[in-house]
């Protein structure tokens, strides 16, 4: 794993990157910079966009900063591990939360489904984009997790691609060693999908709806209740040491 420059600053820019290149700078952008980090013309910083890596660039402006010029490549562009965070809505702190966690913890999409019991109907996706970036730029993630709109679980379930494995975490299941259920014969070449249901839980038309899907495992958190947020990291860490990057290569 490259080394990490957890002391500069780092701000995702939605530019393209290369030797040379002059990046304006949003408004907030220049205030963040200027008025709350206190930086001024010559300092640098680190930048992304998702797509070309990490660089450092060197802040420009007379009174503010108004621009970055992209120096060199400090990291070149990684992959996120094709993993797809599928969950009912929370309300708004507890979704702010939940959507920064998933993105540290290497989720590559972030899938909102509407359930029988989900207590929130309508998401503020630029709100969700927001947190992705601020996460990703708080902890050293270079490529972004897709915002995708909300959609009823069953329209999800019709139109996933039946090769993905689908982790359901329920809170009926018996209570086993999830981490033995994971790494029993299971692969996840084609990607996986970890869903989580409402504080409700799902209903049981829901579960036996998930159920009759291809390559499915309900999957027990274990035998405390937990609250879906926690759920979701609980399940996201499972995943990642049995399955994911963290698991290390084949």
């Amino acid at each position: 794993m490259p080394e990490l420059d957890f002391r500069a600053p780092r701000l995702f820019v939605d530019a393209p990157l290369s030797p040379g290149e002059r990046v304006a700078l949003e408004r907030s952008q220049s205030n963040y910079l200027g008025n709350v980090l206190r930086l001024s013309a010559g300092e640098s910083i680190l930048v992304f966009n998702g797509r070309d890596g990490e660089w450092q660039a060197q802040i420009a402006g007379r009174k503010r900063p108004d621009s970055l010029e992209i120096l060199a490549q400090t990291r070149p562009q990684d992959r996120l591990p094709d993993i797809a965070y599928v969950f009912a809505p929370l309300k708004h702190a507890r979704l702010d939360y939940m959507v920064q966690k998933a993105v540290e913890m290497g989720a590559s999409r972030l899938q909102p489904v509407l359930t029988r019991f989900t207590q929130v109907s309508r998401v503020n996706g630029e709100r969700m984009r927001a947190n992705v970036i601020e996460a990703a730029e708080q902890c050293g993630i270079l490529s972004l997790a897709d915002v995708v709109d909300p959609t009823p679980l069953d329209r999800f379930l019709s139109q996933r691609q039946p090769a993905r494995l689908l982790i359901f975490c329920d809170e009926a299941a018996e209570t086993a060693s999830p981490m033995q259920a994971l790494q029993n014969g299971l692969t996840a070449a084609d990607g996986i999908d970890i869903l989580i249901g409402p504080e409700g839980g799902f209903a049981e038309e829901e579960r036996a709806l998930l159920l009759r899907q291809q390559r499915t495992l309900r999957l027990s958190l274990g035998p405390r209740i937990l609250r879906a947020d926690t759920a979701g990291v609980a399940a996201l860490a499972l995943v990642q040491a049995a399955l994911g990057d963290w698991a290390g290569p084949e």
